[in-house]
């Protein structure tokens, strides 16, 4: 199933999130949104899998984001145009649509 989550990772177009909880329902449960963080906590490499693409399901960053906390978090999806405010994203303008 991590496989699964890394190759979804993949998918994100530039400019676009998206929630643990809608990763979660891809794999076929919502309600697996707290593993799927668990398992991008343990993202093997940063570069390849953009894990900084995922917010939580009001838009907040991780607090404890793998590659260098919420500021970096913000750095990366500012760099794709994304605006942060408050450490949130507005999912309706930057949510990936299923």
């Amino acid at each position: 199933m991590e496989d699964s989550i890394f190759d979804f990772l993949l998918t994100i177009p530039y400019g676009k999130v998206v929630t643990y909880g809608q990763i979660g329902e891809f794999l076929g449960n919502k309600r697996l949104a707290r593993y799927v963080g668990n398992v991008l906590h343990h993202n093997p490499d940063g570069d390849k899998y953009p894990c900084y693409k995922v917010v939580s399901a009001s838009g907040r960053l991780a607090p404890s984001f793998v590659f260098g906390g919420e500021n970096e978090q913000k750095r990366r999806l500012e760099k794709e145009g994304i605006e942060v405010i408050n450490h949130r994203v507005d999912l309706k303008k930057y949510g990936m649509k299923f």
